[in-house]
């Protein structure tokens, strides 16, 4: 019997050697000053700076970007599904009130392709500056068998501190408040299990196709990352009172909304406070969808929401303006049984 080898077995040890080499110097770049060490050890070391806090609490998050993967395989453009992860991850950590400290990613492929797992990477490394987080951890595991040839698969994990006597938990909302919404850059990472289905199966297009009003081919439109509210969100907590926020992923408004409101509160929302980008309506026209059904699933134009006392509104606006934000008054809290009613 011949000689063998790892590399006969699939996993190919220098690949991912290069991979760590190739990725040292965009990880280096998001750290942040409670980073201890470098990368290549078998645990990431973080000291948080609490001063000023009287009771530091640990927010933590977790997540995926869902079947967006299926149109980066598609198009093959990976430099973007990293900025989704880390979207995913560190806006839920922020709906407690939390700044996110660090992240850490998990990658699995059957086979290592180095050029496509430091663009992805390069997205993660991307995506954590943005956030104001370090990237001090990660797993890239060769699984062959597992995956097929060029597919991969994409976890996330972020960790924020926040002083327990500023954690938002949504008990402060009180009918009157107003909800504030800022805008998505599309479908984020939700919903694609339907956009798909109507674009590539229903409707026979290919990703590279175009559709009126969508700028490039529809993968393009598909690929726009998820948007990083940290900054905006952070800015608005400084200044102003919120009651609560609320990252609107799956499940849309009409289940993420209720998420953040105490019992006998609902959300009447306005439908004509602003208006979804084109994507919403090709994916409504092509597919014949309920518009129930859409606010169900998909985000309709608005990533984050924050409750903020009415007579704070235009307060919050500002802030929000200042930060780069184009934000919108939606809806008002009234009573009600935990429900979003659409006017």
């Amino acid at each position: 019997m011949p000689r063998m080898s790892y590399r006969d077995a699939g996993v190919d040890i220098d690949a991912g050697n290069a991979l760590v080499e190739r990725i040292k110097p965009l990880v280096a770049e998001t750290f942040t000053s409670g980073v201890l060490g470098g990368i290549g050890g078998f645990g990431g070391l973080f000291k948080p700076d609490i001063a000023g806090m009287t009771e530091p609490v640990l927010v933590s998050g977790t997540d995926g970007v869902g079947t967006k993967l299926r149109v980066a395989f598609a198009v093959r453009r990976h430099d973007t599904i990293g900025i989704d992860l880390v979207a995913m991850c560190v806006n839920d950590v922020l709906v407690s009130g939390a700044r996110p400290l660090f992240f850490l990613d998990y990658l699995a492929c059957g086979r290592l392709d180095v050029d496509t797992a430091a663009d992805v990477v390069a997205g993660v490394a991307a995506g954590c500056k943005e956030a104001g987080c370090a990237l001090i951890g990660g797993e890239t595991a060769e699984m062959p068998g597992s995956y097929p040839p060029g597919e991969y698969d994409l976890a996330g994990f972020a960790v924020g501190l926040v002083d327990r006597p500023r954690l938002i938990d949504g008990g402060k909302v009180r009918a009157g408040d107003k909800v504030i919404g800022l805008a998505s850059s599309g479908l984020h990472s939700n919903g694609f299990s339907l956009a798909r289905k109507i674009f590539f199966e229903a409707g026979g297009l290919k990703a590279s196709d175009t559709v009126a009003g969508l700028t490039g081919s529809i993968g393009d439109a598909l690929l726009t990352p998820t948007r990083i509210y940290v900054r905006p969100v952070l800015a608005l907590i400084e200044r102003c009172e919120v009651r609560a926020l609320a990252h609107i992923t799956g499940g849309g408004l009409t289940e993420n909304l209720p998420r953040v409101l105490p019992d006998g509160l609902s959300v009447r929302v306005d439908r004509g406070a602003w208006r979804p980008p084109v994507v919403f309506e090709r994916i409504r026209e092509m597919g014949e969808v309920a518009e129930a059904e859409l606010f169900r699933t998909f985000n309709m134009g608005i990533g984050m929401c924050a409750v903020v006392p009415g007579t704070q509104a235009d307060a919050a606006l500002e802030t929000l303006k200042a930060a780069g934000e184009a934000p919108v008054v939606i809806g008002e809290v009234i009573q009600g049984a935990g429900e979003v009613v659409y006017a």
